[in-house]
């Protein structure tokens, strides 16, 4: 399938992330085929030319953990104010509700924010299969395709109810065997394992205080059986740790230790009350962690060690976490989070805007296995997105075009968004949706929902 030759013309500066973390001055780069082609001074006809001459250039943003689905209950005034496990036992009498409807549209309003404000990779973690709902996997990378985001989707469960002394109601739950061979069958019919796919599939059991210990070791085996990688929730809070302690006698990442749930094909969510002996483990197998800030300081959680996880080594990256807990699916807003948190925090020990900006570019690819993505190199996938530099609201800003996001933020979508050397945003706007439709569809399922 042929695609387009785009030319970026005379871009004012482009913040590489590469190796050198060099930053570029009004430079031409050159997508051919979904690549970055070339960078430089370059005389060539392409089939589309952009002037960026007035502009900002980045890595594409890729968002590591988030639960599209739960965009349609965001700010509800009945869930403010609790923490985790009364904000879940709450929800889930809504959210066994879920049908197809649902996720696609949730899921193209999430990523659709996610991709205005330069996010262009996004993990979702799925969860919640409520009985005859409908193909939501299936959903999602449609809702995907349809925007033109490049995406992850974890095939996530539940096995242990209410009744087996679990959170969700019987109603969302499955046996291991529905969910072994579930996984399975969405491994084998959507995940491409080539370099610059646009589907991939993670196996991802919700967290340890709602499955079993079986569903984690099956889950592993299967997903090393077929190439693809893990994730779940770990270390979130000090109730699931209470919660391992009482049921198995170790702590969370001791108790994953025991099922197979370490190594550099392993990543966390949240990741907040890890021990020193903890980093050191996941320092050794190479286990990540997603940082979350926005979720974790709006369930009273608590704050990652992300400084300690960054001079170690360990691999780290950021993600929104699942609307409702957020409420918003925006990465620049996640980052400039990040950095005020941690800052607030750790004094001078806090990473700085730019590290941040790394973690959400470079980190969050190295999270999900992806080698081409999340630097603004000839070779890497044209993932890019770019803001104007010119207006009111950056007076100043462009002083120091590494750290902006961090010290300053961006509050306004971008001027364009490339994935896969497409257009995808344009003057903020997505290109391949009618935003006026999918609101007006969406609220009528957020009411079908609510009721």
């Amino acid at each position: 399938m042929y695609m387009s030759k785009i030319l970026l013309k005379k871009v004012n500066t482009v913040v590489t992330c590469d190796d050198n973390d060099r930053v570029l001055h009004d430079v031409d780069v050159w997508f051919e085929d979904g690549k970055i082609l070339s960078i430089g001074s370059l005389d060539a006809v392409a089939d589309e030319e952009y002037d960026c001459s007035k502009m900002l250039l980045y890595p594409g943003l890729i968002n590591t953990h988030h639960h599209l689905y739960q965009y349609f209950t965001r700010n509800l005034s009945e869930v403010q104010g609790l923490e985790l496990f009364d904000w879940l036992t709450a929800l889930y009498q809504i959210w066994k509700n879920l049908n197809a409807d649902t996720v696609l549209y949730s899921s193209l309003c999430g990523m659709g924010e996610l991709m205005r404000y330069g996010c262009t990779t996004c993990m979702d973690h799925h969860y919640v299969f409520p009985k005859n709902s409908g193909d939501l996997i299936c959903a999602q990378f449609e809702a995907a395709d349809a925007l033109g985001i490049r995406m992850h989707v974890s095939r996530g469960s539940m096995d242990l109810s209410k009744k087996d002394g679990g959170l969700p109601p019987d109603s969302v739950v499955q046996t291991v065997d529905e969910i072994i061979k579930d996984s399975q069958r969405i491994i084998e019919k959507y995940n491409d394992a080539q370099p610059y796919s646009m589907h991939r599939v993670l196996l991802a059991p919700c967290s340890p205080f709602s499955v079993s210990d079986t569903l984690l070791k099956e889950s592993a085996i299967l997903a090393r059986q077929y190439g693809v990688r893990l994730h779940t929730h770990l270390c979130e809070t000090q109730d699931e740790q209470r919660y391992t302690l009482e049921k198995v006698g170790l702590r969370p990442l001791a108790y994953m230790e025991t099922l197979g749930w370490l190594g550099s094909d392993v990543h966390y969510a949240h990741g907040i009350h890890f021990n020193d002996e903890e980093l050191v483990l996941l320092r050794d197998t190479q286990t990540g962690v997603c940082h979350c800030p926005s979720s974790n300081m709006k369930l009273a959680s608590g704050v990652a060690r992300i400084p300690d996880m960054l001079k170690m080594g360990i691999p780290v990256g950021l993600g929104v976490d699942g609307s409702a807990s957020n409420d918003a699916s925006n990465m620049i807003s996640e980052i400039r989070t990040a950095y005020l948190l941690l800052r607030l925090t750790y004094a001078d020990r806090a990473p700085s805007g730019y590290e941040l900006l790394k973690m959400a570019t470079r980190g969050s690819a190295r999270l999900i296995g992806r080698d081409e993505l999340g630097q603004i190199k000839e070779g890497f996938a044209a993932d890019v997105f770019l803001i104007k530099k010119d207006s009111m609201d950056m007076v100043c800003a462009d002083r120091d075009v590494k750290n902006i996001f961090g010290t300053i933020g961006y509050n306004r979508p971008c001027a364009l968004v490339f994935v896969n050397g497409k257009c995808t945003v344009r003057g903020g706007i997505l290109q391949n949706v009618d935003e006026d439709l999918l609101a007006r569809r969406s609220q009528s399922e957020v009411e079908r929902l609510l009721k």
